[in-house]
């Protein structure tokens, strides 16, 4: 086969989790709305609490997971990427001091404070560039994360600096979705299965929305959890195997500000917009500001710090001419 002809099976094939996902939200529409409250609940006020509840969950839910699904994530400006005349610079010198003396030269412009573990520049060798802090290149989508967390095959994209505010919403609202479910049907469910009930045509729909639902929100739960705690910790999944490294060494707590200040690095200032699939992250996904930064308050990250300046740090905010220390 064709090497484009496979690309092409594989880039159908990864469709194939979100497919499913879709065709589960779809099939338990049908079983929520038509079999369980247009046949099996009695009460009209009953059909119409649940149907002005569901709907709006069900709508934040589609959202956010359309919203993970198509937000770009982002790419490496290119003033990250090395130029022909320095990729064949770089690639002539054999010795690893060498060549990390060439990155950390080409990296001195950039706000860049994340190393290896040998003190140099992060370098992707398959894109050719200078990676920012936080970015990670991913073998699936070809190319360099901005704030890369995972790639999850469940909405084949990779989640990162753009869309990650919108793959914790998607977690939120499915587990809120799958919730109501189960808690709603429940009643009807114990009927279904004790007998009490006769209405055959929607047995099946209603017995199995309800497990779909309590299994679906049990894998949610400890899912939505962590990626809260990841947020309030201003780590990403890759960090919290991995941590990151600066000049001084590896700390996993490099870039906590303070569990306020991280969520809202992630969710923005206005609470309206916690709750929506909106963009409403701070900064470029490029410079990041930390606990302690030694550099000129007027250099490259300035911008990015300046937004903790304004916000109640949770912890304590110190600034002095040299450096800049958001957490004591």
């Amino acid at each position: 086969m064709a090497p484009a002809a496979v690309r092409v099976c594989c880039a159908c094939v990864r469709w194939f989790p979100v497919v499913f996902i879709t065709a589960v939200v779809v099939w338990s529409y049908y079983a929520y709305v038509v079999a369980l409250c247009v046949y099996t609940v009695p009460s009209i006020a009953e059909k119409v609490l649940y149907l002005l509840i569901y709907h709006p969950i069900l709508v934040l839910f589609l959202w956010a997971y359309a919203k993970t699904i198509f937000t770009d994530v982002g790419s490496v400006p290119r003033s990250f990427y090395l130029t022909v005349q320095e990729i064949n610079r770089l690639e002539r010198e054999r010795g690893e001091e060498a060549q990390k003396n060439i990155l950390l030269e080409l990296a001195k412009d950039k706000p860049i404070l994340n190393r290896t573990h040998a003190g140099s520049a992060r370098y992707c060798e398959k894109c050719k560039c200078i990676k920012p802090d936080r970015a990670h290149h991913c073998s699936v989508c070809g190319q360099c994360v901005l704030k890369m967390d995972h790639h999850c095959p469940w909405v084949n994209n990779c989640v990162g600096f753009t869309n990650y505010k919108y793959f914790v919403l998607f977690l939120g609202y499915g587990l809120l979705y799958c919730l109501f479910i189960a808690f709603t049907s429940l009643k009807y469910f114990i009927e279904f299965w004790t007998g009490a009930s006769s209405k055959e045509a929607v047995k099946f729909h209603v017995l199995f929305v309800f497990f779909v639902a309590m299994m679906f929100g049990i894998s949610l739960i400890s899912l939505f959890g962590y990626h809260i705690y990841l947020t309030c910790s201003n780590r990403s999944t890759l960090e919290s195997f991995r941590s990151p490294i600066f000049q001084t060494g590896a700390d996993k707590n490099g870039f906590s500000l303070g569990k306020l200040n991280n969520f809202k690095e992630v969710f923005g200032e206005r609470k309206l917009f916690w709750f929506l699939p909106i963009f409403s992250s701070f900064g470029d996904g490029i410079a990041y500001p930390t606990r302690t930064v030694d550099i000129p308050s007027d250099g490259l990250l300035g911008d990015r710090q300046r937004w903790m300046e304004e916000g109640d740090a949770d912890g304590g905010t110190q600034l002095s001419g040299s450096s800049t220390n958001l957490i004591k």
